[in-house]
């Protein structure tokens, strides 16, 4: 695999293309000394090398003038996408975006590696949506692949893929293209039946597509565009071997982009393997070699255990707290703070693997719309977590390593925002955090010895001096999870969800097409319509709108067919 690549020594030089491999120099921003007897770390004071076991050339950020003047109709967007984000509030685009846009548009296959939280959706979503014909539209009805999906989003976990797929309806919003979000959980009769029916964009995690793949219901042959995402994330599960049977049965002139927060060497390897010459596009600000977002303050405390909750419940009474997320290692752990949490006032809800789908689901709901305030989660069930306005991350227990602990607190400080990460360091855990300070180049290595009464804990998060280890009831004013419906989703049985969460999938029996579409019962399809809804206008709708000419490009290469 040979990669086209644009690298820049500065925000003013001009991008020049290169057939190398020799890894891009980057200049490092002089750093601030540490606030040690604290445990309080800025992002900004940390700038170590970003933990890839290959380092493939980059492209970096164009200059920041360059990038709040662009909007996107300068970078040859069509108008109705560009009407869909502006009635959303989005006319800028971000730094990963302003560089995918240019090179995805020509059809060039992309490696795209941005820090979690900086925009990487509408990175690929775009050019997807403007390489894709829906119903009504010109050119529609002749072309082979009408009905058929022409798209195809991969991604590692469930959570994921929902959030990607009202993404990409968000911005698909005047247009009548049709999105399918498939993945485990849930019953397969509404996704099935939601395919047949027609569907030109599939977005879904591994294990689903192969299954739906071997029931002879999704069919890729016409698929002309592929995007792999948080492709780190799927190697960490379990994935890869799965994601390469599916790119195994897509056209080779694919158009295939792949997006990830790091570049492990098995990532590599796949993309040499099943990309033809791609751009490699890495942005980050310039100077900015650290792995987490620079305005995210980070502060480590070594707690006991006996004494977390006590800390965490003066933590969650900080002034200008608002969505807070709390990981935890393990299911069991998880489950018992939120209930700790909850019979202390606070508006809570648990996210962890022994919840069903629909329990899941409500619980990221309740959040979103704010009738809780803090969710208490495990690592892989809130991979995909995408709220912007996120103001705190607590980690219950230390990560296990440093990737893990990327992925957490890169679930505040999202879209150019701040936030605050918190880590809880028991004494069994210290050499633990050693190594993640390590290979992060953070400057603490030893936490400060921090209980619920110690003075530093109430003057570095801002924490009034007289609240309790409860929520006085009077700011007891959520609605609570209790307030969210839990939706009846057919789901597919716990052990086949457990299988999902381990990385594995359960393999479907049934073969026919026509059989398998019979719904467990009406309730099913009803609850599960978003699943397969349109995007855009009915169909007779579609009849009174002038039809528009609208140009597919089959692309190999990078370039576009004659």
């Amino acid at each position: 695999m040979t990669e086209q690549t644009a690298t820049t020594e500065s925000t003013t030089t001009p991008a020049a293309s290169t057939e190398s491999q020799s890894p891009t120099a980057t200049t490092q921003a002089p750093t601030a000394p540490a606030d040690t007897a604290s445990g309080i770390i800025s992002t900004a004071q940390a700038h170590a090398p970003v933990l890839d076991d290959a380092k493939p050339d980059i492209t970096d950020a164009d200059s920041e003038t360059d990038l709040t003047t662009r909007t996107f109709a300068d970078f040859g967007v069509e108008d109705e996408i560009c009407q869909a984000l502006a009635d959303k509030g989005i006319t800028h685009p971000f730094p990963i975006q302003a560089l995918t846009l240019p090179i995805a548009l020509r059809g060039q296959d992309i490696i795209g590696q941005a820090k979690t939280g900086t925009g990487k959706t509408l990175g690929f979503g775009i050019p997807l949506l403007m390489d894709t014909l829906g119903p009504g539209e010109e050119g529609w009805d002749e072309d082979p692949a009408s009905g058929s999906p022409q798209a195809l989003v991969i991604l590692p976990t469930r959570e994921l893929a929902k959030q990607v797929a009202e993404e990409l309806a968000g911005a698909a919003a005047k247009r009548t293209v049709r999105i399918v979000q498939v993945y485990g959980g849930r019953a397969y009769e509404p996704q099935i039946e939601a395919i047949e029916q027609g569907a030109e964009i599939v977005v879904g995690t591994p294990g689903r597509i192969i299954d739906l793949m071997d029931r002879r219901v999704l069919d890729l042959t016409h698929v002309t565009t592929v995007v792999l995402d948080e492709a780190d994330e799927m190697l960490d599960l379990g994935f890869l071997p799965d994601v390469e049977k599916i790119l195994s049965r897509t056209r080779s002139d694919r158009h295939t982009m792949l997006f990830s927060a790091t570049m492990p060497g098995a990532v590599v390897a796949l993309a040499r393997r099943y990309m033809t010459k791609p751009t490699h596009i890495r942005a980050q600000d310039p100077g900015d070699d650290s792995m987490t977002v620079k305005t995210v303050q980070q502060v480590v405390y070594r707690t006991h255990a006996l004494n977390k909750v006590e800390v965490l419940s003066r933590i969650l009474q900080a002034t200008g707290r608002g969505r807070t997320i709390i990981f935890a290692r393990t299911k069991r752990t998880a489950a018992r703070v939120a209930e700790d949490l909850s019979a202390r006032g606070f508006a809570t809800a648990a996210l962890h693997g022994d919840l069903g789908q629909g329990a899941r689901e409500q619980a990221l709901r309740a959040f979103r719309k704010g009738k809780v305030d803090v969710l208490v989660a495990t690592d892989v069930a809130a991979r995909g977590i995408d709220v912007d306005d996120v103001t705190h991350v607590i980690n219950y227990q230390c990560p296990e390593d440093e990737k893990i602990y990327v992925h957490r607190i890169g679930r505040t400080g999202r879209a150019g925002g701040s936030g605050t990460a918190i880590t809880f360091v028991d004494w069994d855990d210290v050499s633990r955090w050693r190594l993640i300070a390590k290979a992060l180049g953070l400057p603490i290595e030893e936490p400060v010895e921090t209980y619920h009464t110690s003075d530093h804990l109430y003057t570095d998060l801002n924490i009034p001096r007289d609240v309790t280890g409860k929520l006085p009831r009077s700011k007891r004013v959520l609605a609570g999870l209790d307030a969210e419906q839990i939706e009846d989703l057919g789901e597919t049985g716990r052990h086949a969800h457990a299988r999902e969460e381990r990385g594995g999938r359960g393999r479907g029996r049934g073969r026919g097409r026509r059989s398998s579409s019979t719904g467990r019962d009406g309730g099913s399809r009803r609850n599960d319509s978003s699943t397969g809804s349109r995007t855009g206008r009915s169909a007779s709708a579609q009849d009174d709108r002038p039809r528009r000419k609208r140009n597919r490009r089959r692309t190999h290469g990078g370039r576009a067919d004659a």
